[in-house]
């Protein structure tokens, strides 16, 4: 159905109705029919009283939020639980100060221990109580309490850990001194940790190594520096080492100092690698040629 300006002229009736209504209660359910009769303004149908609790189907108004489609109590209604304690209030609250005390003797531990059923039930079977029914009515009657925690080796009660007087909580900074920021002590350390980190970030560069350079290694090293030959002799028998050779096959001196130098740098080559090696032979075969040039020439 569609209501047209009559509908207008009747919530707007209502609403100063609704103004001059004091009652609460009243007022709340002029309320309701003033949405209700919102919602028909606008509405192709019949309004249910279940459409005013589905926020999907309440239209916004101009100027207001948009409710939710919640009934709240009146304002009559209290909010919370009911307590029965009687302290004062907030005037007593305002004039005094209450504060917690730490227990001391007999009364230090008020709270009431739990019922030993354990001891109970024992004592019913010791007095002869079977069935279930006459236990129950035993431990109704008899009354018999836990003992309270005691530390190891001793025969007081266990003290509570934490003090009552504890306040938790995390304490505040320090204040700031005055002094320390008018004599620019804050800037100063500053700067100075600041050298500190440069000079750090400086000796990092100095000792980082160039990415250009090559390492030295084992083979570079050997390659640079040869081994220094052991001078070996042949082995002699002592009758025999002051003896002279009977035959001499080279031409000069000149011609054994060359075959010698030619012979050590053979054995030195194979006793280091095979590069040296291979420059030995060489070297061996220069040699040689020469020799060979020396006696044609010769």
């Amino acid at each position: 159905m569609y209501v047209g300006p009559q509908a207008n002229t009747l919530f707007l009736n209502v609403s100063r109705l609704v103004s001059m209504t004091t009652d609460n209660t009243n007022r709340e359910q002029l309320g309701v029919i003033i949405q209700k009769l919102k919602m028909q303004a606008s509405h192709v149908g019949v309004v249910r009283d279940s459409m005013l609790a589905n926020p999907l189907l309440i239209r916004p108004e101009l100027g207001k939020t948009k409710t939710k489609g919640l009934v709240c109590p009146g304002p009559d209604f209290v909010y919370g639980t009911v307590t029965t304690i009687q302290d004062g209030g907030v005037s007593e609250a305002l004039s005094n100060w209450h504060s917690h005390s730490v227990p001391t003797g007999s009364n230090s531990h008020s709270r009431m221990p739990e019922k030993d059923f354990v001891a109970l039930n024992r004592d019913g079977v010791k007095s002869g109580l079977v069935t279930a029914k006459e236990l129950y009515q035993y431990r109704a009657t008899q009354d018999r309490r836990r003992a309270e925690p005691t530390r190891r080796g001793s025969r007081f009660p266990m003290l509570l850990r934490i003090p009552l007087d504890t306040t938790f909580g995390i304490s505040t900074r320090p204040s700031t001194p005055i002094h320390e920021l008018l004599e620019y002590k804050y800037a100063q350390r500053w700067l100075e940790e600041q050298q500190v980190k440069e000079k750090v970030l400086q000796d990092g560069k100095l000792n980082k190594p160039k990415l250009g350079s090559i390492p030295e290694t084992r083979t570079t090293l050997l390659r640079k520096s040869r081994p220094i030959p052991e001078v070996t002799t042949l082995w002699k028998l002592p009758r025999f080492q002051k003896v002279g050779p009977a035959l001499n096959t080279f031409r000069d001196p000149q011609a054994r100092k060359k075959a010698f130098i030619a012979h050590s740098s053979d054995s030195v080559a194979h006793d280091s690698n095979v590069c040296s090696r291979r420059s030995t032979a060489i070297q061996l075969n220069t040699a040689h040629k020469k020799a060979v040039l020396t006696f044609h020439h010769n």
